[in-house]
């Protein structure tokens, strides 16, 4: 996480909205809020900010010193001491991989690493690396018990990046409400939690980035104590041999998804909700994804592919006319 000082970056709008950008869990993200207090509002957002480095400190696997780095490195041979943020983590990982049908696995890692983003534009990984990585891949292989973790084979890895931002941001709103803060704003690389108004009205205007034309919106969504999360390849991507590959692997074949999908929004409850069903909607492709979603309470979905839109009945309720 880049490091921050909030007496010199917190600026103020005209509706008294205070804005904290910043760069962390590799990504770009922002806060705003409304707090009248100055000592307050800094405070909040050192408190924020330090909540986040710690956060990336022990969960990121780019980090050689976090926790998830010793598991990982202790992968096929010792079980590995861990404490109850981490046990809290790995039921989370256990709850939405149940609840995604098993298609939010955190143990993607031997993926991610063949099919490095830096590599493979130039050259794709042979069909055997993407076996043997797959082989290495399924959550209900790592082993667990009261205080500890094991990966049974070597090259085994977590990577909690499929759900971390997620529950970051929700994370966050909380210490926001725990502080008084009403109306919030928070934007963590696009995974959004929206807390109260923006000051004009009783909610945050959201836009739907249009998976067919980058860098713009279809549509626009009024959402308040709710979260909007969105997967699509429409940013990362890239063409090989004529053939379009995204960077969302399909952990059952180990390949990226090439069903014809393009961008899938979801509105949850809570941001760890909406990223989940949003990755695993774009993985199912449309029918299945939206019918994933519709069992859980308060999930509303829209996916885009080729051949259009479509979501579940209530999504449209959030729409606005512009973003």
């Amino acid at each position: 996480m880049t490091a921050v000082s909030p007496a010199k970056t917190l600026q103020t709008d005209p509706r008294g909205f205070r804005h904290l950008e910043f760069h962390a869990l590799g990504t770009v993200c922002s806060i705003k809020f409304r707090l009248d207090d100055e000592r307050s509002a800094l405070t909040f957002a050192a408190d924020a900010l330090g909540w986040l480095g710690s956060f990336e400190e022990k969960f990121s696997r780019f980090r050689p010193t976090s926790l998830v780095s010793r598991v990982n490195a202790a992968a096929g041979e010792c079980w590995v001491r861990i404490d109850s943020e981490m046990e809290h983590m790995l039921n989370l990982a256990d709850d939405l991989h149940r609840r995604t049908d098993g298609i939010l696995d955190p143990t993607l890692l031997p993926l991610l690493q063949v099919w490095d983003w830096k590599t493979v534009h130039q050259k794709l990984p042979e069909a055997q690396q993407v076996r043997a990585a797959l082989s290495l891949t399924g959550w209900q292989k790592v082993e667990r018990r009261p205080g500890a973790v094991r990966l049974p084979k070597v090259g085994m890895g977590l990577d909690f990046g499929g759900f971390g931002k997620e529950y970051a941001a929700d994370q966050l709103a909380q210490l926001a409400r725990q502080r008084g803060i009403t109306d919030a704003l928070i934007d963590l690389g696009r995974d959004i939690f929206a807390l109260g108004g923006n000051g004009t009205h009783p909610f945050w205007h959201v836009g739907i980035e249009d998976g067919l034309k980058p860098g713009h919106c279809w549509g626009g969504l009024a959402v308040t104590n709710h979260a909007v999360c969105a997967s699509g390849d429409y940013a990362r991507h890239f063409i090989h041999d004529g053939v379009r590959y995204g960077h969302i692997l399909d952990p059952r074949t180990g390949w990226p998804v090439s069903n014809g999908m393009r961008a899938v929004t979801v509105i949850a409850p809570s941001c760890l909700e909406a990223g989940a069903y949003s990755t695993a909607a774009f993985i199912l492709g449309a029918r299945d994804g939206i019918h994933l979603a519709s069992l859980s309470r308060g999930v509303e979905v829209c996916a885009q592919s080729g051949s259009g839109i479509e979501g579940t009945r209530n999504f449209g309720k959030w729409l606005v006319q512009a973003a």
